[in-house]
């Protein structure tokens, strides 16, 4: 029984520590960076994916000359994201609990996951645009990025509180296990060795 709470346990850290780990740090491939926000401005960004490239992950990072307190009452942009007349997604974009990063010249660089896209329609291109918010309209950014990636690991948040479960009731059974065996060994004590008992006198 010990070996069975040791797999669950195993199981649980697996679903509730690794998987997430994975999701992050495991983007798949570049498939390319777009500016949205440049010098000139605003633009969209027009992309060709394929079907095999899915699950495609979609990132912002936005280079700012101030640091900035994001806050999720607060966004920044409006992500709007098509494929021929279809939209596919659009989402608030906030930096919410995102840590800077230091960028060139003094600059400070924000970044932050947006979506998933799942499956991919391969039958027409894939238009991403961005537009400020009224509630974000004190930033100024100097540049901002679109990074898609393919091949992306796609966190079912099912996932997570699982993996919890697991490592909760693996970890209580192999200490019961444990402490079980050990009672048991102190009740049964191992015979003499040489046949020798107890009551045996030298």
């Amino acid at each position: 029984m010990r070996f069975f709470f040791l797999v669950v346990l195993l199981a649980g850290l697996a679903l509730g520590i690794g998987y997430p780990l994975a999701v992050r740090h495991v983007p798949g491939y570049e498939i390319g960076v777009f500016p949205l926000v440049d010098g000139d401005g605003y633009r969209a960004a027009d992309v060709s994916i394929a079907p095999s490239e899915a699950p495609v992950r979609v990132r912002l990072v936005m280079q700012v000359a101030q640091r900035l307190a994001p806050s999720e009452d607060r966004p920044v942009f409006r992500m709007i994201v098509t494929t021929g007349d279809q939209p596919v997604f659009e989402q608030r974009v906030t930096f919410a609990g995102v840590e800077p990063q230091p960028g060139s010249e003094a600059s400070f660089l924000y970044e932050d996951d947006l979506a998933t896209i799942d499956p991919v329609n391969g039958d027409a291109r894939y238009v991403f645009t961005i537009e400020p918010t009224v509630g974000g309209g004190d930033v100024a950014p100097s540049r901002v990025d679109l990074i898609l990636n393919a091949g992306a690991f796609d966190l079912d948040p099912r996932a997570v509180p699982v993996g919890y479960v697991l490592i909760v009731v693996g970890f209580v059974g192999f200490v019961a296990m444990a402490r079980r065996r050990r009672k048991l060994n102190r009740q049964n004590p191992p015979p003499p060795r040489w046949g020798r008992t107890p009551d045996d006198k030298p």
